[in-house]
């Protein structure tokens, strides 16, 4: 059953949109309410020129405006649908997994996959800059929103660099999540590759073998040394990073 649009207001106005303006306004609120929810194909054209009395071109170019935004999805065949939100995580920036599903719209749970203490060995010091550290924290976990796979992350912490990390608690918080609020950083490093995935990681996020994946690889650094290694694996088809910057002086 089609969720009808309300139609523009008759009543006084100090200001008043222009048609193209209240038709995105009305189809945007419509879907960011949850009234239309992802999947929902929406009234075609001709139904909301008549609905807005106006010519079908502005509805087009409104609805073409929102489909460029990332809010409608539109096939010649089947008509325009709301578009399932993509995730996004800031390319410059240590995000937070769960406000990147809440960001989306879903909902955020966490499964702790294996968590062990152990002596380092030469992996771990390669990725974590060869700091020397005797003893590391394994961790691995999967992010979900809305009970799907949303992330799969790999973790490696120096216990030399966190102490305190030796007897944190990580079954009802992650641990990315934790050392944002408990342990400052002052430096970090990013790698962002797209990836074929490998098996293990494929069955994790539900997805096949081969499929591409985003893999995010990060160290993080404190005045005691190097923190944490991790490595941050999404479906691609689910995520997109961003970033904003301006021109360097």
């Amino acid at each position: 059953m089609d969720v009808k649009i309300k139609s523009p207001s008759q009543g006084t106005r100090q200001e008043t949109p222009s048609l193209h303006d209240r038709i995105l306004n009305e189809v945007r609120e419509n879907i960011v309410s949850g009234r239309w929810p992802p999947g929902h194909r929406i009234p075609f054209e001709t139904a909301m020129a008549k609905e807005f009395g106006c010519s079908r071109m502005t509805v087009n170019k409104a609805l073409t405006q929102l489909a460029r935004s990332g809010f409608l999805e539109r096939t010649r065949k089947s008509g325009t649908y709301v578009k399932s939100p993509q995730a996004l995580s800031a390319a410059l920036e240590i995000t937070n997994i769960q406000k990147e599903v809440e960001d989306a719209g879903k909902t955020y749970t966490y499964t702790l996959l294996l968590d062990v203490v152990r002596a380092s060995n030469s992996r771990d010091a390669e990725r974590l800059n060869k700091s020397g550290s005797k003893k590391v924290r394994a961790v691995e976990c999967l992010h979900l929103a809305s009970d799907a796979p949303f992330c799969y992350e790999e973790r490696i912490i120096n216990i030399d660099a966190v102490p305190e990390i030796e007897h944190a608690s990580f079954e009802d918080e992650p641990p990315g999540a934790w050392l944002l609020q408990k342990v400052p950083w002052n430096s970090a490093e990013h790698q962002i590759s797209a990836e074929t995935t490998p098996a293990d990681v494929a069955t994790q996020l539900g997805i096949n073998p081969g499929e591409p994946c985003l893999a995010v690889e990060r160290k993080t650094q404190n005045d005691l040394g190097n923190v944490t290694w991790a490595k941050l694996w999404y479906a691609g088809a689910n995520h997109r990073l961003v970033a904003t910057f301006t021109p360097s002086g």
